[in-house]
């Protein structure tokens, strides 16, 4: 073979490994073939059958959305290929040989590839969002952050209602392949903080920390306190704190998808800034430490035993207080995700009591609400189970993107749960 014809061949053998779920294998050729090293196979050349791994045994794993752009099934190969623009019929237009060299040199592979897939796609096409007209006295500012681990531009709603003295701050994280307007737009909390005097940030991610805009919530490096993505959203936090004299108790964090898997581990990791935490369609803290465990986080298999995310010893000695809206039909993220968080948020105390009621939204959708309270009746961990939703903002707004308008509304419901503990 010549020496574009063996990189060519490398490369279709790292996809067959990546569809064999064998990611260790995939990247072993890839560097072989950067380096100039022979594709090892039989003697006669060929290149060897590649085996995927026995099935496991144990129930099947939740089937992973196969619409959904950033989650691709790991046996679609037309997928796979047109991915990789080795597909000779794709209509997509093939980068050139040079151009992948360098994509796979820089690394590109791994990340769109295969680290952007676990960022949970949300199904659909994203927009341009529409954003409402803002009432007169509002402000809906652009403002950027930066500090060692590296910048990020926000978004912050500064309500008429109280813009010197507002009455608390809830940091936003939206999902893959959303931006800040976009999340505004469809979860319709700029208005709900409107009418609760309420400051709103929304953290960007950018396309080049994540190819699809995803937060890296399943690496360990932004999974700790101070350190990576954490620490900048920690740093907006802060400075927002500053600015506007608001303390802890007043703030609070949510997000969707991966920004509520990133808000679950913001919460663990600096219980001393954040008050409440809301995560919807997301997953626990330390569920994940790297692509494939990702992947089985998101089925529904049993995260990492013993993983937890990094905090220090000035932590609260009960977990956050947290609320977690969930579709039962979702099928990105597994709904026993749900169960994990609100597990590990449950108090330690042993007289906490547990209410469960069932009730329909505005737009028609049933859910099952299930609260735990203290010994004072604060309500301190909700889950909100709504029925045939799949995996989208419950009650968001259409001029956005990933909602779902017929569920309970998930904006209203947790600012009034994170309201209901300031003291």
């Amino acid at each position: 073979m010549t020496m574009n014809e063996d990189f060519v061949a490398a490369v279709r053998r790292a996809t067959l490994s990546t569809r064999a779920s064998n990611v260790a294998e995939a990247t072993r050729v890839i560097q072989d073939a950067l380096a100039g090293h022979a594709i090892s196979g039989r003697q006669d050349g060929t290149i060897p059958e590649i085996v995927a791994p026995p099935a496991r045994f144990g129930p099947t794993p939740f089937p992973v959305d196969p619409d959904a752009d950033l989650v691709e099934p790991a046996d679609d190969s037309a997928k796979v290929s047109a991915r990789l623009d080795l597909s000779p019929t794709s209509n997509r237009l093939r980068k050139p040989l040079g151009e992948t060299v360098r994509i796979l040199r820089e690394g590109r592979f791994a990340t769109n590839a295969l680290a952007s897939l676990p960022g949970m796609g949300l199904t659909g096409s994203t927009g341009l969002a529409t954003l409402p007209a803002l009432p007169e006295g509002a402000q809906f500012q652009t403002r950027s952050f930066t500090c060692m681990a590296g910048t990020r531009s926000y978004r912050l709603y500064i309500p008429a209602s109280a813009p010197n003295r507002p009455r608390g701050l809830v940091v936003m994280l939206h999902g893959c392949k959303q931006n800040p307007d976009d999340f505004a737009a469809g979860t319709g909390m700029n208005a709900v903080a409107e009418a609760n005097s309420l400051l709103v940030a929304y953290p960007g991610q950018t396309g080049a920390d994540n190819a699809s805009s995803c937060w890296n919530w399943f690496r360990p490096g932004d999974q700790g306190r101070d350190s990576g993505e954490p620490s900048i959203i920690a740093g907006i936090t802060r400075e927002i704190m500053s600015e506007f004299g608001i303390e802890r108790r007043q703030v609070f964090v949510a997000g969707l998808s991966a920004g509520g898997a990133m808000a679950a581990v913001m919460g663990e990791t600096y219980p001393d800034i954040y008050a409440g935490v809301g995560i919807h369609s997301g997953l626990a803290c330390g569920s994940a430490n790297d692509v494939m465990s990702a992947f089985a986080a998101m089925r529904g298999d049993a995260g990492l035993p013993g993983h937890t995310c990094s905090r220090t010893a000035n932590g609260a000695s009960n977990p956050i207080r947290t609320v977690v809206f969930h579709g039962a039909g979702d099928r990105t993220v597994h709904p026993s995700n749900a169960d994990r968080i609100v597990a590990a948020a449950a108090p330690h105390w042993a007289d906490s009591t547990v209410r469960k009621e069932s009730g329909r939204g505005a737009g028609g959708r049933t859910y099952t609400r299930t609260v735990l309270v203290d010994p004072a009746e604060l309500p301190v961990v909700e889950h909100w189970l709504v029925d045939g939703a799949g995996h989208a903002w419950s009650g968001g707004q259409a001029a956005g993107s990933y909602t779902d308008p017929k569920g309970p509304d998930a904006s209203s419901e947790m600012v009034r749960f994170f309201l209901s503990g300031q003291t």
